[in-house]
C-alpha cells in the first residue's frame, strides 16, 4: 500500500483525514497519523483498518526521520516553525512534502535541492492561503487570456461565526488558533497599492482604518489590511497593477471593539507580567490603567479610552467579564496576549454544536480595448459542527487532495511551490465544487477603488 504520513493533529484533520480514508481503498492508501497525543486520531480514525495512529515527538530526531522514510508522501500540520525540519528530512530521504502554512524563507532555501531531486514541497494549499490563491488565478488567468490588462485585484477572507450560532455582541468566535487572532497584525505595517499610491497602516491605527463590503445573502462585513498585501504581487503577476489589496474580514463593529485592546497594550506578546498566575480579570485590567484611590476600573477604562456608558463598545467589553475580581489568569509568567486569549477562550470557543462560516470575497478590475470592466466572486462555506468546521474543511480537503495529486503524478513540477499554477489549481478547484466549496461570481459595473481611502 502507499503509505501517507500526516505529522501534527491540527483542527483541519477531520476532514483531511475523511477525505483520504474514504479513497484508501481505490486509492491502496495506508494513513499514519502522527502526534503526541493520539487520543484525538484514534478517535477520528474509528478503527479503520487502512489507518493507525503513531506517537512521534517531533523533537526525537530519529523517530521523526524513522517515520518520514517509511512513507511515500508527508503532510506536516505541524505549527508553522517546524516545517522546516520536516522538509529537510524529506529531502533527506526523498519524499514529497504538502502544508498549508505559508513558504518561509528558511523554506524557500531548499528549492534548488528539492528540484534536484525531483521533489514537490507544496506550500500554501490551505484556505487562506491556498483557496484564495487557486480562485484569484483562475480568473487573472483567464482575463489574461481574453486579452484583459489587470488593474486592479481586491482580497479579503474571514473565519467567521455563522449566522445561526451568533449569539454574542461581538460576531465573533474562534475557528483557528486563537493565538493568532490575538497577535494579528503586529511585526510590521501593513502595505498595499490603492489607485497607483502606496498606503502604510502602522499596527498602533490598524484597526481603525477598515473598509465595508457586502455579501448577498449574508449582509455587510468590515476588513483591516492584511500585514503584506505586496507580497504575492510578483507571484500574481501584478507589476503593473494600480490596486492591490488583501485584507481580514470581521463583522462591523468587531475591529473598533477590538482596537481597545490593541490602545491598552493587551495583545503585546513581548514580555511577561509578573504574578500573573495570582491576578483576576479585573487585577489584568487594571494593570493598564492609571492609579486613582477612588475611581473604579471600569471608570478608569472608560474615562481613559473615551467609552460612553451606552456605547455598544462597552456592552462588549462587559460580555466578556473582564472586570471579573472572581475569575482568575492562572497562568505564570504570562504575556499580556496570552492572558487576553485565555479571556477571549471564556467566551469564544465554539459549542459542540455551533456552526462556523468562511467567507472570501474577490475584486478584478481590468482594462479592455479601452473600456473598464469589473468581476466580484464571493465564497461562503457553513460548518457542520465543533468538529467538522469550515475551517476544517477548506484547509483539509485541498491539502487532502494535492497529496493524492501528488502522490498519482497529477502534479509533477518540483520545488518548494504554491498553487498558483493551471497544473494544481484547475483540478482541486473542480473536486472542490463536488464538496459544496464554490465561488459565485458575476460582471459588476467598474467601481474601482474606494474614494473614501485615497
Amino acid at each position: 500500500m502507499r503509505k501517507i504520513l500526516i505529522i501534527g493533529l491540527g483542527k483541519s484533520a477531520p476532514y483531511l483525514l475523511k477525505y483520504l480514508l474514504d479513497k484508501s481503498v481505490s486509492e491502496n492508501l495506508f494513513v499514519s497519523v502522527a502526534d503526541l497525543n493520539i487520543e484525538t486520531a484514534k478517535k477520528l480514525i474509528a478503527n479503520h483498518k487502512n489507518a493507525e495512529a503513531i506517537h512521534l515527538d517531533i523533537f526525537n530526531e530519529t523517530a521523526r526521520n524513522e517515520a518520514i522514510k517509511n512513507s511515500d508522501i508527508v503532510v506536516s500540520m505541524l505549527p508553522a516553525r517546524f516545517h522546516i525540519e520536516v522538509a529537510k528530512d524529506c529531502i533527506k530521504h526523498r519524499k514529497h512534502m504538502v502544508t498549508a502554512s505559508y513558504v518561509s524563507s528558511e523554506m524557500q532555501t531548499l528549492d534548488d535541492e528539492a528540484k534536484t531531486n525531483g521533489l514537490i514541497l507544496m506550500n500554501e494549499i490551505g484556505v487562506d492561503p491556498g483557496i484564495d490563491h487557486m480562485s484569484a488565478m483562475q480568473v487573472l488567468d483567464r482575463i489574461r487570456e481574453n486579452g484583459g490588462n489587470i488593474i486592479l485585484f481586491e482580497s479579503f477572507t474571514g473565519g467567521l461565526i455563522a449566522p445561526e450560532s451568533d449569539n454574542n455582541l461581538w460576531n465573533y468566535k474562534f475557528t483557528w488558533n486563537p493565538r493568532n487572532v490575538v497577535i494579528a497584525g503586529q511585526g510590521g505595517v501593513a502595505k498595499f497599492l490603492q489607485e497607483g499610491t502606496y498606503k502604510y497602516i502602522p499596527y498602533n491605527r490598524l484597526f481603525r482604518r477598515t473598509e465595508f463590503l457586502d455579501i448577498e445573502g449574508f449582509g455587510r462585513f468590515e476588513v483591516y489590511a492584511n500585514r503584506d498585501s505586496l507580497k504575492y504581487q510578483n507571484v500574481y503577476g501584478l507589476e503593473n497593477v494600480k490596486t492591490l489589496y488583501r485584507g481580514t474580514m470581521r463583522r462591523v463593529g468587531f475591529s473598533r471593539a477590538w482596537n481597545i485592546f490593541v490602545t491598552l497594550g493587551m495583545t503585546d506578546d513581548s514580555y511577561t507580567m509578573d504574578d500573573s498566575e495570582n491576578m483576576s480579570y479585573r487585577d489584568f485590567v487594571n494593570a493598564f490603567l492609571p492609579y486613582s484611590p477612588s475611581d473604579s476600573v471600569e471608570l478608569k477604562l472608560r474615562h481613559q479610552l473615551k467609552i460612553d456608558q451606552d456605547d455598544i463598545v462597552w456592552d462588549k467589553l462587559i460580555e466578556l467579564e473582564i472586570f471579573s475580581s472572581t475569575k482568575r489568569v492562572e497562568l505564570k509568567k504570562a504575556t499580556p496576549a496570552q492572558i487576553l486569549q485565555k479571556i477571549l477562550m471564556d467566551k469564544w470557543t465554539l459549542d459542540q454544536k455551533d456552526k462556523d462560516m468562511i467567507v472570501m470575497y474577490h475584486k478584478f478590475g481590468y482594462e479592455k480595448e479601452g473600456k473598464k470592466y469589473q468581476i466580484d466572486a464571493n465564497m461562503v462555506v457553513v460548518g457542520e459542527d465543533q468538529t467538522y468546521t469550515a475551517m476544517a474543511k477548506t484547509v483539509g480537503l485541498p491539502v487532502a487532495m494535492a497529496t493524492l495529486a501528488i502522490l498519482n503524478g497529477k502534479i509533477k513540477t518540483p520545488g518548494v511551490q504554491i498553487p498558483i499554477t493551471k497544473e494544481v489549481y484547475k483540478p482541486i478547484l473542480k473536486e472542490l465544487e463536488t464538496f459544496g466549496i464554490s465561488f459565485n461570481e458575476k460582471e459588476v459595473p467598474y467601481l474601482g477603488y474606494n474614494p473614501l481611502n485615497n
